[in-house]
């Protein structure tokens, strides 16, 4: 049988808030059982959020990672499930690359305004110098 984790041990196994994991919870990517009026957690919950938490680390939004964990339980084979995360996988590399993309000229145009502003600087004490 599996052990039984409460909230606050599933928290810490992950370091993340129980709050975190209420959260997903109120979203449906977890369904904890109850003992009484405790919420336990079983080894196929904490797969899951390991999972969420991956998911969300590695950018997918919540809508991404419903419409996955959704396909386990349609897709005994998971090869749709597997498509789906291909697709949704090469998206986000396409997204990120674009991002790169954006980041290094962006860091460019940051480095050029940089470079005339030194070189004003410089210019306008050699100016100030040769009055002096």
């Amino acid at each position: 049988m599996d052990k039984l984790l409460t909230v606050t041990e599933l928290a810490e196994a992950f370091s993340v808030t129980p709050r975190t994991i209420r959260f997903y919870e109120t979203k449906g990517l977890i369904s904890p059982q109850r003992v009484g009026s405790t919420r336990v957690y079983t080894y196929r919950d904490r797969a899951r959020l390991k999972l969420i938490l991956r998911a969300k680390r590695l950018g997918f939004s919540l809508m991404d990672i419903r419409e996955y964990l959704d396909l386990y339980n349609v897709d005994p084979e998971q090869i749709e499930q597997q498509r789906l995360l291909l697709a949704k996988v090469t998206r986000r590399i396409e997204e990120l690359e674009q991002q790169q993309e954006d980041l290094a000229a962006t860091l460019d145009e940051l480095r050029d305004i940089e470079q005339q502003a030194m070189s004003n600087i410089k210019k306008k004490s050699a100016a100030m110098d040769e009055s002096a």
